[in-house]
């Protein structure tokens, strides 16, 4: 066992936190031995489903700081002494109330796995505007917590966490600065990729036992990307055009599955209890429009026309991995799926994780966002409908089928009649690589064409409310968007932003406009 090389005194700890805190971060920083926190075990349990997620409260940091009131905002710093936890690999902050803000800056130090020197302290994206509309059912379920954006910090069994609020003029903390109550560092274990297939027996040798049938939760996921691949399918392969034209029967919604008490979308914001599935897309109108000058053009696709041939305009279908593929346990998220009447826009985000992972890590990366949006944030599943791994590679997001107009929770006031895309990692000066922009405008060319948008054009949404737009109002967006033109926001980050006029003209070839 490592030497207990902290001071045991609680207030000679408490200052040094307080001072670490108000200096820069350091560029490196000495092997420190934790003391163990008789609550957590060193090693943990073997969970009983794929993945843990470890919540651990925040206490206040500095002398003559009283514990943390149950209720109502809290002044002072925050944070978590350096502590040993059970292997975890992915880090985010929640607190009590959604509708509260932390402001402030949010650190973590963590050290890896079996490791002894500590990360340099790395920033927390404190808002996380990639959410539920707060007036949907979803939201009025109670569930939903406020929360940063997931940190991806690799595996780790140690952590440190200090939260500042954001001092007002002056350097004096004014009452609406202070930080939320009932913070918690939530420590995520994605756990182990999904066990490949296994072989079937060779001629004379006895066979495998069999293994086990998929839950009703599992079959129903994969049920639903079906005449696209068959049940229990790992991925969904790529086909070209004009093969993918046929897509569109995978779009229609029967009503098998559909969450109970939440109705489909009427596309105002709202939902409509007399609504019934629909039987086939909402086609947009033929483009038409003047060029923007960065190969968009602002075409309104947000009428339906039903005369146009379903299917004219739909792009080549991406390879995209199911959410078997990579490793969902449908255990923990909300049975049945919420669906809109149809997609008029997609929204690109990034997922502000941090760029330090590798292809080969890109489903635990997910897991570990579906566990933080489903256990810590209190969401139903996770919040996009796809994801893009900086290697171009497709992933299934919210269950429902890839195909299905899925309602997601990507984008505050604009869910409903739109789809979400996020890319792993964090692209505010990071650039986004050339494998993530195609897969995006792919991904756009033939989700969107399925429903008769085109991505180069424009669709009219109905806002849900939001710090942009007031709620009912209509708002004319690009049919292929940033999060931050429906939200005031910095996601998906501006090299990422800057480039989404690319994805829209190739897009718009992509689908023989």
């Amino acid at each position: 066992m490592r030497g207990n090389l902290v001071p045991p005194a609680a207030s000679l700890c408490a200052a040094a936190l307080t001072l670490s805190f108000l200096a820069a971060p350091a560029a490196a920083t000495p092997s420190v031995a934790i003391p163990p926190h008789p609550d957590l075990p060193r090693a943990a349990a073997p969970p009983r489903v794929p993945g843990a997620t470890h919540s651990l409260r925040l206490v206040p940091l500095g002398p003559g700081h009283r514990a943390a009131p149950a209720h109502g905002r809290v002044r002072g710093p925050q944070g978590l002494p350096a502590r040993e936890v059970p292997p975890f690999s992915l880090v985010g902050i929640v607190w009590d109330d959604a509708t509260t803000e932390l402001r402030g800056r949010a650190q973590v130090r963590t050290r890896p796995l079996g490791g002894r020197s500590w990360s340099e302290w790395r920033d927390v994206q404190t808002h996380d505007d990639d959410r539920p509309d707060l007036d949907s059912p979803e939201s009025r379920a109670g569930t939903l917590r406020g929360s940063t954006a997931p940190l991806w910090v690799g595996a780790s069994d140690a952590v440190q966490v200090r939260v500042n609020p954001e001092p007002a003029a002056g350097g004096r903390l004014a009452e609406g600065t202070a930080l939320p109550s009932g913070m918690r560092v939530e420590l995520v274990d994605p756990g182990h990729d999904p066990a490949p297939a296994r072989p079937r027996a060779a001629r004379g040798l006895s066979a495998p036992p069999p293994a086990p049938g998929p839950s009703d939760e599992e079959a129903a996921s994969s049920a639903a990307n079906f005449p696209l691949a068959p049940l229990g399918a790992t991925e969904i392969p790529a086909v070209g055009r004009p093969e993918s034209a046929k897509d569109v029967e995978a779009t229609h919604v029967d009503g098998t599955n559909v969450a109970e008490g939440h109705p489909i979308s009427d596309g105002h914001g709202a939902a409509d209890p007399e609504a019934e599935p629909t039987d086939r897309p909402q086609q947009g109108a033929p483009d038409s429009g003047a060029d923007n000058g960065d190969g968009s053009a602002d075409v309104d696709d947000s009428d339906a026309d039903s005369d146009l041939d379903a299917g004219r305009y739909v792009g080549p279908r991406p390879r995209i991995v199911t959410r078997a593929g990579w490793g969902a346990d449908e255990s923990i998220r909300e049975k049945g799926f919420v669906y809109n009447k149809t997609v008029h826009a997609a929204f690109v985000h990034h997922t502000a994780s941090g760029n330090g992972y590798g292809c080969g890590q890109s489903p635990s990366v997910i897991r570990g966002i579906y566990r933080y949006h489903v256990v810590s944030s209190g969401w139903r599943d996770i919040g996009y409908n796809f994801l893009v791994d900086k290697c171009g590679t497709v992933y299934e997001g919210r269950a429902g089928g890839v195909a299905k107009p899925v309602r997601g929770a990507h984008t505050l006031g604009f869910n409903t009649n739109s789809m979400g895309i996020a890319v792993l990692g964090t692209f505010g000066r990071s650039d986004p690589s050339s494998a993530a922009l195609t897969a995006v405008a792919t991904l756009s060319a033939w989700k969107l064409g399925l429903y008769g948008v085109n991505p180069a054009g424009t669709a009219t949404l109905v806002s849900g409310g939001g710090n942009l737009f007031k709620k009912g109002s209509s708002v004319r967006l690009r049919a292929i968007s940033g999060h931050r033109d429906g939200y005031a926001t910095e996601c998906p980050g501006d090299q990422l932003y800057n480039r989404l006029g690319t994805a829209r003209s190739t897009a718009s070839r992509l689908q023989g406009r």
